[in-house]
């Protein structure tokens, strides 16, 4: 407790720090892009619409019935965490110079980069409603409960950016092998496919013990359908960010004292 509180107070104190983190991750980002924030909405656009003509007739079953929403609302939460994290991969190598400078709290790059994807995030949830208004989706009062979701996405993105930031100051091939893990996340989270179509025992595995299914179903009951997600696959979803956060902190913390030393 006394841990969660120091970091809470730490957050306070660096909050203008953080600001300009991520106000300077979102400039590099769209540097002269004529377009600009734009972006955030159209490439989602464009990938939504590419994927839905490859994998509509392979999967646009009677068990789907808005499928263009159906990709999307997978495709917004799943971008969300590759991206972020994979932006947290480098936090504390990448500001490897400023840190040898001045005493900063460690943890302010890894949260900055994960920050920075929410916010992408949040507008790319503005091209889903897009799709949603010209595929005629389902619009309910439920889907001003999103953030909900996008909450338990963003303290699992937190947890599991702390333990790649520290992994990678002390093992840099970890990027390359997050690579191949991230592809195969991918494939093993039903965003472009129904859930019911894996064979048994890894449909199993994937239910039980991917979080993005978790959330990626969630985000679906508020989109697609129009319902309250299941109570259970919310506290599904709480608990596997509340661990990822428990131990991508401890390990983070573990190895903080001997960042500069690799850096």
């Amino acid at each position: 407790m006394r841990l969660f509180i120091a970091r809470i107070q730490g957050f306070i104190k660096y909050k203008d720090l953080m600001g300009q983190l991520i106000s300077r991750d979102l400039k590099l980002k769209y540097r002269r892009s004529v377009l600009g924030y734009l972006w955030s909405i159209l490439n989602p656009l464009f990938i939504m619409v590419i994927m839905a003509i490859v994998f509509s007739h392979m999967f646009h079953q009677k068990n789907i019935p808005n499928y263009p929403v159906y990709l999307m609302s997978g495709q917004v939460l799943f971008n969300f965490m590759n991206i972020s994290t994979h932006q947290a991969l480098g936090a504390i190598t990448g500001n490897a110079a400023l840190l040898k400078k001045t005493y900063l709290p460690k943890y302010v790059f890894t949260v900055s980069k994960i920050t920075s994807g929410l916010i992408d995030c949040i507008f790319s949830f503005g091209a889903l409603l897009i799709v949603m208004l010209f595929t005629k989706g389902h619009f309910s009062w439920y889907l001003l409960l999103f953030p909900i979701v996008v909450a338990q996405l963003y303290v699992f993105n937190i947890g599991l950016g702390m333990l790649l930031s520290a992994a990678n100051v002390f093992f840099r091939d970890i990027q390359y092998i997050y690579n191949a893990i991230t592809t195969a996340w991918m494939y093993l989270t039903p965003m472009f496919y129904p859930v019911e179509y894996l064979p048994d025992k890894l449909h199993w595995l994937v239910v039980h013990l991917n979080p993005m299914y978790a959330y990626v179903t969630q985000l679906r009951c508020l989109t697609l359908y129009g319902v309250f997600p299941d109570p259970h696959m919310v506290l599904y979803g709480c608990i596997d960010a509340f661990l990822m956060l428990l131990f991508g902190t401890w390990i983070f913390t573990k190895g903080q004292d001997q960042f500069i030393l690799y850096i």
